[in-house]
């Protein structure tokens, strides 16, 4: 079992949060989990409550849509990277399909836990909204990269 102090080592190490202050990363700490999923086994499913976002630690997971008649991989994630981000805008729902491509080692945060940390701290609020914008941004313009590529007009 992975102890508290070690999340809180995970967290300092983890590219996403680096460079943290340590006041933020210890209320951060107070939200995570040690967590592990097996090749071809789901993280989340498109449309189901999203209560909880994770950092890849190793292995790789991809972001699937789905489309008529067939499933659609947006994006492949890696270690060093964040999964999930619908947590962050009501009403809290997935708006992909995360599957491992292999045993996938991670540490996840509760939403909630998290939410109700971010109201109160607006520094630590400030500090993972300016993290998670970008990735964000960048979710959507793959999946809009992916759909023209998909529905755009054939040369």
């Amino acid at each position: 079992m992975v102890q508290i102090e070690d999340l809180g080592r995970i967290i300092d190490e983890h590219p996403f949060f680096q460079g943290i202050d340590g006041k933020l990363r210890g209320l951060l700490v107070g939200c995570a989990a040690n967590e592990r999923v097996d090749a071809g086994q789901y993280l989340f499913r498109q449309g189901g409550h999203a209560d909880k976002f994770y950092l890849i630690r190793a292995g790789s997971i991809s972001l699937e849509i789905h489309a008529p008649g067939r499933t659609i991989m947006v994006d492949t994630l890696t270690e060093g990277e964040v999964v999930g981000w619908s947590w962050l805008v009501e009403p809290y729902r997935w708006t992909f399909d995360a599957r491992a491509q292999e045993l996938t080692r991670l540490v996840s945060f509760d939403a909630k836990c998290l939410r109700g940390k971010m109201e109160a701290d607006a520094e630590l609020g400030y500090e993972v909204l300016r993290r998670f914008v970008p990735v964000m941004g960048h979710r959507l313009a793959a999946t809009r990269l992916q759909l023209v590529d998909l529905y755009g007009p054939a040369e």
